[in-house]
């Protein structure tokens, strides 16, 4: 692509899709109009397009790469590769491996209760209530489905389907806050919070099959408690390295059976910002959050 003498001095941003989408989803015009306006260089491209030199960029931002579970590894050594990544490559590394959620627990924060079964692993499912079977490693709530007692053979098929072909699974309770009221996802961009925006519903039941990347999602803007907001700044403390590295992150909470908010997961990879659902700065805040990024001595 050529660039005008103007162009070439300002920061170069990369801001990284799928080849699925390789404009970004639906964030992706405000984020890039924000970022432009900011100063920045900014263009959108593929993460696992060869022609891309990303040593020519001062910062890579990791945004809707939304196909590298079945890739996984090859993510991984992507973002290692890549010298100046937003979030860094050791978070992603942790983050997109479900397996995290067993730190956060170790760190004493409010977690799903959660089973893990890894391949030769004997299928044990819960004798009561409704439950969620799924992959450790997944995005979109892809081969994720919600199950009753009565289809206990259809949650066995799942789970074994998933071991045999070597991955990880994770069997949780479902709670029924979930349907009542949602799951809240609280938004930080750079050290500060954002915004927040309520989730309906996603799973109604046995259907693990997903056409596409993800599931559609019904969501709105909403209003985070004060308990939420805690849990949620408690949560991103206990990160790898600590919150002061994340560019984004967004904490997915549900109510437990008290009340009190759980972390359900914790989006440090390639979250959605929901911009529709949020306030007409959270795109500014993100610009401004890549430029600290940018002018800013890297720390890794």
């Amino acid at each position: 692509m050529a660039r005008t003498d103007r162009s070439r001095a300002l920061p170069r941003v990369a801001l990284v899709s799928c080849r699925a989408l390789p404009l970004g989803d639906e964030d992706a015009p405000a984020l890039l109009a924000a970022c432009v306006a900011a100063g920045l260089d900014t263009e959108w491209l593929v993460w696992d397009d060869p022609a891309v030199d990303w040593t020519s960029y001062d910062l890579v931002v990791i945004r809707s790469t939304w196909d590298y579970p079945p890739r996984r590894d090859d993510f991984v050594a992507w973002a290692e590769s890549v010298p100046r990544l937003a979030n860094p490559a050791d978070v992603i590394r942790w983050n997109t491996d479900k397996r995290y959620l067993r730190d956060l627990r170790q760190a004493g924060l409010p977690v799903v209760p959660t089973e893990w079964l890894a391949p030769g692993d004997d299928v044990v499912l819960p004798r009561s209530g409704e439950y969620v079977v799924k992959p450790a490693v997944g995005a979109g709530a892809r081969d994720t489905a919600r199950y009753r007692p009565e289809h206990a053979e259809l949650a066995r098929e799942h789970a074994h389907r998933m071991l045999a072909e070597g991955r990880q699974v994770m069997i949780q309770p479902y709670l029924a806050a979930v349907d009542e009221v949602g799951e809240t996802g609280l938004l930080y961009l750079g050290d500060q919070y954002s915004h927040a925006i309520r989730k309906s519903a996603l799973l109604t039941g046995p259907d693990p099959e997903v056409a596409g990347l993800y599931r559609e999602e019904q969501v709105e803007p909403a209003e985070a408690t004060s308990a939420e907001r805690k849990v949620a700044e408690l949560t991103l403390a206990a990160v790898p390295g600590g919150p002061d590295r994340l560019l984004y992150a967004r904490v997915d909470l549900v109510r437990g059976p008290d009340g009190d908010p759980i972390v359900l997961e914790v989006e440090l990879t390639e979250p959605s910002f929901f911009l529709a659902s949020a306030p007409s700065t959270a795109a500014d805040l993100f610009a401004s959050a890549v430029v600290t990024a940018v002018t800013t001595p890297s720390r890794d």
